[in-house]
């Protein structure tokens, strides 16, 4: 049985390598595979990651929130659902804490993240 577990989470453990390095603040855009009858098609779901729950666990989630039409939307997905084909990062935030909860009280400019610049790493040639 142990054996078992230990299959699963190594299988799992390769797909979770297709996941970029982002977290609470930042913009992406999951790509969900949608089923609609026998047909599969793929759906971007553009907006803010506003929390990351049990991280490098198989159990891992992300919560993403978006404004459509005046309605805020959120959905969560499970990191190693084969449904979730990829994640791209649009835009980094700055923000000081790990869940962002106060976005869903907030409308127009005040639901704006800061944008955080990507650290630089010089290469010199010898």
């Amino acid at each position: 049985m142990n054996d078992l577990i230990k299959l699963v989470e190594a299988d799992n453990a390769q797909r979770r390598t297709n996941l970029p390095d982002f977290r609470s603040g930042d913009t992406v855009n999951v790509h969900v595979k949608i089923r609609e009858g026998n047909k599969e098609r793929i759906q971007v779901f553009t907006g803010t990651v506003i929390q990351r729950r049990n991280p490098n666990t198989n159990g891992e989630t992300f919560t993403v929130r978006k404004v459509s039409n005046g309605i805020g939307v959120e959905r969560i997905f499970p990191a190693l659902s084969p449904n979730v084909d990829k994640v791209e990062i649009v835009r980094m935030g700055k923000v000081r804490r790990a869940r962002l909860f106060y976005l869903r009280g907030r409308q127009g400019k005040a639901a704006r993240v800061k944008e955080r610049k990507a650290k630089v790493t010089q290469v010199v040639a010898a």
